[in-house]
């Protein structure tokens, strides 16, 4: 099933230009921006996925220079019952949230002079300092160096979000920082707390005040849907919500699926969040707007260029604060997209990628684990972004400058 979204072509050149200047998205795809049979392409990719059985459904969204296509595909949810898929639905993020929710919260108190990026972890949760883990950065937890294991055990029964970053101060150095590249959700889980100290509120209202409502990201947040209470947290309609995993006891819906999460209570710097498409594009016209959107800044240009230029140690997978830019991860950068744009992916099936360059962003969000974890979308990222940017007129990706070149450490 398949539901375009057309934008009317403006007329004039005048109203194309503020509708840039905006960040809006202003004109139909199939005007002059893309490549027709390009986009022809993405969808015949995305429904074929669906019919392999490799995710229900999904929203897709290119825009380039206020020029978007954007379309929903198959299924909401295909348990108790089907519903079909809507450009709305709100998608389990993953982590994303370490790029949409934690990472611009550290750096708008890195921003503020709160929080110093060279600092040690310790200077902020000072029982962190076990286990040698004293000389452990910011910095180092931001580009996923810090030589700490990918996630926290759970194999013993805990609760709480306290008890997590216990276990999380607690944990051993796996190698010395600054010398491997280890993707790792404690990391962010542990920037997520050095947030909410040092801002005296939890992140999900800092990011809330500071960052998703500045931005008008209506349907982004955390904890959306309470099952026990019964109740919408946000303004988001619990039934646009996408289900996850069919569990013991339950289908989730509402409820993160990363347990780690789960257990914390929803709210965790390395996941959590919900949110959708539309709300996804307006945060890339944000960060291609040096920080700035609809005349509101959240971020200083050069805050943005320090989050997306390469701040991990030479020779190691090439990362920036927080987004991913050349790394074993970076599936959704495709064949032809620049090293120097950036992104990110999520465990649920979603992805963002961002090209500075040709002035474009792909979003893919998809539930690819519903009802079970039987689905799968990483190859499906690549050919999107592969054919992403082979649908962008006029834009030479063979010669681009300012491109970083191939670094064969960065695999690494």
């Amino acid at each position: 099933m398949l539901r375009p979204c057309l934008v009317l072509v403006p007329v004039l050149l005048a109203v194309w230009l503020t509708g840039c200047r905006t960040g809006q998205p202003i004109a139909t795809a199939t005007a002059t921006g893309f490549r027709p049979e390009k986009l022809a392409e993405i969808d015949a990719a995305i429904r074929t996925s669906i019919g392999e059985g490799q995710t229900p459904g999904g929203v897709f969204w290119l825009e380039r220079h206020g020029i978007a296509y954007h379309k929903a595909f198959g299924d909401r949810a295909v348990e108790p019952v089907r519903e079909p898929m809507t450009e709305d639905t709100i998608f389990d993020a993953a982590s994303l949230t370490k790029v949409i929710a934690t990472t611009p919260a550290v750096m708008k108190l890195v921003e503020q002079g709160r929080i110093d990026v060279e600092a040690p972890v310790r200077r902020y949760l000072p029982e962190f300092a076990a286990n040698g883990k004293d000389a452990i950065t910011v910095r180092q937890l931001l580009t996923h160096v810090s030589g700490l294991p990918p996630g926290l055990s759970l194999q013993k029964e805990w609760t709480g979000r306290a008890v997590a970053i216990a276990h999380a101060c607690a944990e051993k150095r796996v190698e010395p920082p600054g010398t491997k590249s280890r993707y790792s959700d404690i990391n962010f889980i542990l920037l997520g707390e050095i947030v909410r100290r040092v801002a005296g509120e939890p992140l999900d209202r800092f990011c809330a005040r500071e960052v998703f409502g500045p931005l008008g990201m209506k349907d982004t947040g955390f904890r959306p849907f309470d099952l026990a209470a019964g109740v919408v947290f946000t303004a988001a309609d619990s039934g646009r919500i996408a289900p996850t995993e069919r569990r013991a006891e339950g289908l989730l819906r509402g409820v993160v699926h990363d347990p780690t999460s789960r257990r914390m209570g929803g709210v965790a710097g390395h996941a959590g969040l919900f949110t959708t498409a539309g709300d996804l594009a307006r945060f890339s016209r944000m960060m291609l707007g040096g920080g700035a959107l609809d005349g509101r800044r959240v971020l200083r240009p050069e805050t943005v260029k320090l989050m997306t230029s390469v701040q991990s140690p030479p020779g190691l997978a090439r990362r920036g604060f927080g987004w991913d830019i050349d790394s074993p991860y970076a599936g959704p950068r495709g064949a032809h997209f620049p090293i120097g744009s950036f992104g990110h992916t999520g465990w649920t099936g979603t992805s963002l990628w961002i090209d500075p360059f040709s002035g474009t962003f792909v979003v893919f969000v998809a539930n690819r684990n519903h009802p079970t974890e039987a689905g799968n979308v990483i190859g499906l990222r690549r050919k999107l972004g592969t054919l992403a940017a082979e649908a962008v007129r006029d834009f030479d990706f063979m010669h681009v400058a300012g491109a970083l070149p191939p670094d064969p450490a960065s695999a690494r």
